[in-house]
């Protein structure tokens, strides 16, 4: 199961590193304005917030990626291992509240938030499963 948690980790790094770059590299592109429903004017005022937000989003998939590659190359017993469960908790967790937050603050932020949020989730949900069975 701990294989099945980290391809779910991996997938939800790759869809942070997607949004760090729509964030921080295309974020006045017309068709990342048209995914983040912004006009040319908007997007220009608020490029520097953007680019911010999605170095955050950048930095949640590297501690993602990294506890993927412990809890995947690291022996089950070893302390490596226990610091790759707790980089995928705090990465795919941090993830969980931010998709979390975006639904419960703006309800037509739903497929946004369902697309930042379900592979952390199911992530985490498969972290669980593989600590509980030892």
């Amino acid at each position: 199961m701990i294989v099945v948690a980290a391809i779910l980790a991996a997938l939800a790094a790759l869809v942070h590193v997607y949004i760090f770059v729509l964030e921080t590299l295309r974020w006045e592109a017309p068709a990342t304005r048209r995914v983040f429903g912004t006009t040319a004017e908007t997007a220009a005022i608020t490029r520097s917030l953007a680019a911010n937000q999605g170095v955050y989003n950048l930095l949640l998939a590297i501690v993602t990626a990294v506890g993927v590659v412990l809890v995947l190359v690291a022996d089950p017993t070893s302390g490596e291992r226990a610091a790759g469960d707790a980089l995928l908790v705090a990465g795919l967790g941090s993830m969980t509240v931010a998709a979390a937050y975006l639904i419960a603050t703006d309800r037509s932020k739903a497929r946004a938030a369902t697309v930042q949020g379900i592979f952390p989730v199911l992530g985490l949900v498969a972290l669980a499963i593989a600590t509980l069975a030892g």
